[in-house]
């Protein structure tokens, strides 16, 4: 059992474009653990867009960070010591347990099992964690893609939208991607079977979706909100439905998305569409079920999925940063253990 943690702590709240002043490092001690608690020495952490709103005081569903804390994203590890009746020594935990390299879950609570003979233990933050099930819930429950309909992914080379694409494709649907660079069109198009894929630094979405979707859309997964957004509701097909599950273009300047709004809502109501936003943390009562149904279709083959992984507690604020700045192919996480 070790006697120090090395955390990542929220340092201050940025105001514009998150930067890494924004964050500190410091060694503290473990401390003791009370009845029911469990030490979990931390093996790979999250780095996710929802942490930027929390950073900046919390709005909607979840409240801000705490200065000088531990950033509290996802985190999966092994329990080294355990005074709690369900959980032992040795075994495989994931939950909010923080950028850090060992966290003291009070009285074992927030810990979700993860079996390394189910899938690797990445996959607990990843596909078979959280990410993955936010894809599931919003493209097959709230998206209902059919056979036939064309559906449009923004971010479709992040964590959630390349999932999201490959469960829609395997609906029977056509799957178009939005992604930002031409490698990521490739991985796309390529490894994760995408019908096509735009390139939104490479010219006119508009165009590109007006080329690909020549019926209109059927279904928009929205990650990032913004005029990407905007460019899909212009072209909405009849009864479209539009899962909402970010909005990335806006995290960084959220007063600005705030006041500007989104133009083209009319064609929500000329389109008979639905809109639904959705927080996964509404959904975890599906999340035994999902890990025992993704791990079978991983195991298969049917689905692809890559974890981008940094190694070292030292490079998270860097590894988060890039990722802000679209620097990822699928879930970024950083091995920390």
């Amino acid at each position: 059992m070790t006697d120090h943690n090395v955390q990542i702590v929220l340092a201050q709240r940025p105001t514009g474009p998150v930067s890494a002043a924004c964050f500190a490092q410091r060694e503290v001690a473990v401390g003791e653990l009370g009845e029911g608690d469990v030490l979990v020495r931390n093996l790979f952490v999250s780095c996710d867009p929802y942490i930027l709103g929390r950073m900046q005081g919390g709005v909607g569903y979840a409240g801000g960070f705490e200065l000088d804390e531990p950033i509290p994203a996802r985190a999966v590890g092994q329990i080294i010591a355990s005074r709690h009746p369900a959980w032992k020594e040795g075994d495989h935990v994931w939950g909010f347990l923080g950028w850090q390299t060992h966290a003291v879950a009070r009285r074992g609570e927030g810990l979700w099992p993860a079996d390394p003979a189910v899938g690797p233990l990445a996959h607990y933050i990843s596909v078979l964690g959280m990410p993955g099930l936010t894809a599931w819930v919003g493209m097959l429950d709230i998206g209902q893609p059919s056979p036939g309909d064309t559906v449009v992914v923004s971010a479709a080379a992040g964590a959630v939208g390349s999932l999201a694409g490959q469960l829609a494709r395997r609906a029977g649907a056509r799957v178009i991607g939005i992604v930002g660079g031409a490698a990521k069109v490739d991985h796309v198009t390529g490894s994760l079977g995408f019908d096509a894929c735009i390139d939104r630094k490479a010219g006119d979405v508009g165009a590109a979706l007006d080329e690909f979707c020549p019926n209109g859309i059927d279904v928009y997964f929205d990650n990032v909100g913004g005029p990407i957004l905007e460019a899909a509701l212009a072209r909405l097909a009849p009864f479209a439905r539009i899962p909402v599950c970010g909005m990335i273009s806006g995290y960084d300047t959220p007063e600005t998305s705030a006041t500007n709004g989104i133009r083209g809502m009319a064609n929500m109501l000329r389109s008979r569409a639905t809109m639904t936003g959705f927080v996964i943390y509404d959904h975890m009562h599906d999340y035994p079920s999902y890990v025992a149904r993704m791990a079978s279709l991983l195991r298969s083959g049917a689905v692809t999925y890559v974890n981008d992984i940094w190694t070292g507690i030292d490079r998270v604020p860097e590894a988060f940063l890039a990722m802000m700045h679209g620097d990822n192919i699928g879930k970024r996480l950083v091995n920390v253990g």
